[in-house]
């Protein structure tokens, strides 16, 4: 097998020794694994290989009088809360055979349990099987426990999602005043670079470990051996974790394959992530529509318009929803591989296209026009299917990523994504005028004007705080300054607080960011006080995203000035990574740090200071990962095809991610 197509079948085949055990049985799974089965062929999978029934992981779930046998399936470790789910979903069912799957590993189990030692065989999972028979009230009864690395969520063959690791997130500053709080004041890290994997919260630590044992069972299927590189503090500690692992000393003697695996964190060019610049239909589709219920990478698509059914509160909800994760459809995974990388233009033509041709297939009445696709085009194509239910389980997954195209194109905050772009594009003329104080008051008239509701493009709450992002992420460099502009940023700084304040206790609803930045679930919940400290701790964020690139060299700048001729423009940190690894002069970048796995590589690495040592680059095998700590967005997945494509490297790239 090619190691390309071993990538390619490698999140199915983790999901192999789940299948083998869920016969007859009912499976209660966690929301992260629920999300990467649901990119992997969804409940079906579970359903053919004999499952009973599928139930989420609750302590408000249980089996049936009928059912004996139950598997559950998990991203965490088997303790504390985990644990306790699983005893009281046992003690409310009827189980003599439990089956358990973690996918987290039995060597970070020990960890967590604080035993540094390596035992022989695996006594943590052996007495989590003696507790399982314990609650299901007779020892002679069956429990298994084992590890089964099912995080790969593959939103196409060549870019895969980790949900079960979205809680990671590069450190900034203020979390490095968290870590130096806990040390003795001789021992404190000076900088996010000089932080180490003990010095982390145990639970990040737990995660970090799970994430490079999961990537070193992907090198492991594929038979390759892995050259780390890190962009970033906290890709330096993934990288060093994977390079270091212990597993994986075998692996790399005899692999016969070689790859190279760049992580890059995602703070050091927040820009990208929220600026609205991306001519890209998924983007849209991801931002105005609901997400899927306990998932973060997937959203709802209202069924309603392939019924009869009028929107009335009586019907709302009534129908579940569909979704962009198509399996079961070759055609439908290749109109969603189209939509995520294409301009938005071509994409919503394939759309229409597709579903031309669908109806066609099905000799239904359509009526072909040509120019500017819109949402109601793209609407009375598809309910032309719902009068036929073969036509419409037939075509189901086209139909489901036409309805969201269609949906996302009308929806009524889709305006507001135009004026945000036009403001960020102020923004950045404005920073090379002004200094980062003149550009923050430009926003303060913004906060301050009342949400009246009448105008679909004024920007809500959570737009402003997007700008303030995008604004930041770019600033340093853009408009550096001394200790005199610091207390002028501070002060202007001080207004927003103020205005953010105020716009923020007059809401009368509070979007799920809001309910997420500011720890209550309404608006009645919300004290002047509260809202204002957490907005203090927002700004202290902020300044510390505009320093996350202090430490770069070549990249310490996503920001070309205006050259009188040209206005000013953004400057994609991807971009610049990937054209430095494909030079065709294969230079040494200091910020894309080679880490080293074993006593050979350090000694190459020591050598090199005194004698001309090649060292490893990128670019020196003939597959490249690259693996982006924090999420990326549509749009720089096709920059990444572009560069790769204009560099004709005979490289082939792909990407992970683990989700915004």
């Amino acid at each position: 097998m090619l190691p390309t197509d071993g990538v390619m079948s490698f999140p199915g085949q983790t999901w192999e020794k789940v299948l083998s055990k869920v016969k007859k049985a009912v499976v209660f799974m966690d929301d992260r694994c629920s999300e990467s089965l649901h990119w992997n062929g969804g409940a079906a999978l579970l359903f053919e290989a004999g499952a009973r029934n599928i139930k989420q992981f609750s302590s408000f779930e249980a089996g049936g009088q009928n059912e004996p046998k139950a598997v559950f399936v998990v991203s965490t470790v088997l303790k504390g809360k985990t644990a306790d789910i699983i005893k009281d979903i046992i003690s409310f069912s009827h189980f003599q055979y439990c089956v358990v799957f973690t996918t987290v590993p039995h060597s970070i189990h020990l960890l967590a349990n604080n035993v540094t030692t390596d035992l022989e065989g695996n006594p943590v999972f052996d007495q989590f099987e003696e507790k399982l028979c314990e609650w299901m009230g007779d020892m002679n009864y069956t429990a298994e426990v084992m590890h089964a690395p099912v995080v790969f969520a593959p939103l196409t063959q060549q870019f895969h999602l980790l949900p079960a690791f979205s809680e990671i997130f590069p450190l900034l500053e203020v979390d490095l005043e968290a870590i130096n709080e806990k040390r003795p004041e001789k021992k404190r890290f000076g900088s996010l670079m000089d932080v180490d994997m003990h010095s982390l919260p145990p639970e990040l630590q737990i995660q970090i470990k799970s994430l490079a044992s999961a990537l070193s069972a992907l090198f492991e299927f594929i038979g390759t051996r892995e050259e780390s590189f890190s962009v970033g503090p906290m890709s330096r500690l993934i990288a060093g974790e994977l390079a270091s692992h212990p597993q994986a000393k075998n692996r790399r003697k005899s692999a016969p394959n070689k790859a190279s695996i760049v992580f890059i964190d995602r703070t050091l060019d927040l820009t990208g992530a929220v600026g609205h610049h991306g001519d890209n239909l998924v983007e849209k589709i991801l931002s105005v529509l609901p997400q899927l219920p306990g998932h973060v990478t997937d959203i709802q698509v209202d069924m309603l318009e392939l019924t009869h059914l009028k929107k009335t509160a009586d019907t709302k909800g009534i129908l579940a929803p569909g979704c962009l994760a198509q399996n079961q459809s070759a055609t439908a995974r290749l109109l969603w591989e189209t939509m995520l990388v294409a301009k938005q233009k071509e994409a919503v033509m394939e759309v229409r296209r597709q579903l031309v041709e669908a109806a066609s297939k099905e000799n239904l009445p359509i009526k072909m026009s040509l120019g500017r696709v819109t949402a109601e085009q793209l609407c009375s194509y598809v309910q032309l299917f719902r009068d036929s239910w073969g036509a419409l389980e037939s075509h189901s997954g086209v139909l489901q990523l036409g309805l969201a195209a269609a949906q996302a194109l009308r929806h009524p905050a889709l305006p507001r994504w135009d004026a945000c772009l036009a403001f960020e594009r102020l923004l950045l003329q404005a920073l090379g005028d002004s200094d980062l104080a003149e550009v923050l008051k430009q926003l303060l008239p913004i906060i301050k004007s009342s949400e009246s509701g009448t105008d679909s493009s004024e920007l809500s709450v959570d737009d402003l705080l997007v700008l303030l992002v995008y604004v930041y992420s770019v600033a340093k460099e853009a408009c550096p300054g001394g200790a005199d502009k610091e207390k002028h940023v501070e002060k202007v700084e001080n207004e927003l607080i103020g205005a953010l304040t105020l716009r923020l206790t007059r809401q009368t609803s509070l979007s799920p960011l809001l309910q997420e930045i500011t720890g209550v679930s309404g608006p009645e919940e919300l004290t002047v006080e509260h809202t204002h400290s957490v907005l203090e701790n927002m700004f202290e964020t902020l300044r510390g995203v505009s320093h996350a690139r202090d430490h770069l060299k070549n990249f310490s700048s996503v920001y070309t000035p205006s050259d009188g001729a040209h206005q000013a423009t953004y400057r994609p940190l991807l971009k610049q990574v990937l054209e430095e690894i494909f030079h065709p002069d294969r230079r040494e970048c200091p910020d894309v740090e080679h880490m080293s796995g074993g006593l050979t590589d350090l000694l190459k690495t020591g050598f090199s200071m005194f004698m001309k040592v090649t060292r490893p680059h990128p670019s020196d095998h003939p597959l490249l990962f690259l693996f982006l700590v924090g999420g990326v967005t549509p749009s720089e997945l096709r920059l990444i095809r572009e560069v790769v494509s204009t560099h004709k490297s005979g490289t082939q790239s792909f990407s992970c991610t683990v989700p915004l």
